[in-house]
């Protein structure tokens, strides 16, 4: 199985809706790391599972999306509390339709939200 992966850390701020969460329930920021990495036996002609430039452009489209910006205010956080969690599934969703892989595989997103915490979300292609 091959893997190629890209990162890009990113400030955005978020509040936590829904429970007793303290200072987590006011606005506040995040310097998020994220990975995107790509999984697959199969590559293309030219010997790449994805061109890194192709993985470098669809992350750098999203995480510009969401630079600086208030989380809870995107239509994709509608409802749900904007947890790494959730934040990590919808970066592989945003992320995906943006990249063309051969063949089968996985795509999974490793969301960082400090040094020491991070969530993950694979999505199979």
């Amino acid at each position: 199985m091959y893997t190629v992966a890209v990162t890009r850390d990113f400030i955005a701020n978020h509040k936590l809706i829904g429970g007793d969460w303290g200072a987590e329930n006011f606005p506040h920021a995040h310097h998020y790391v994220a990975e995107v990495s790509i999984e697959s036996a199969q590559l293309d002609k030219h010997g790449y599972l994805v061109d890194i430039t192709e993985i470098e452009a669809a992350l750098g489209k999203t995480v510009d999306y969401f630079r600086d910006s208030m989380l809870n205010d995107k239509p994709e956080f509608a409802g749900l509390n904007p947890s790494i969690e959730h934040f990590s599934r919808i970066i592989v969703e945003k992320i995906l339709p943006l990249i063309h892989p051969p063949g089968t595989g996985a795509l999974t997103v490793k969301l960082w939200e400090n040094a020491t915490c991070w969530s993950a979300f694979r999505q199979t292609f």
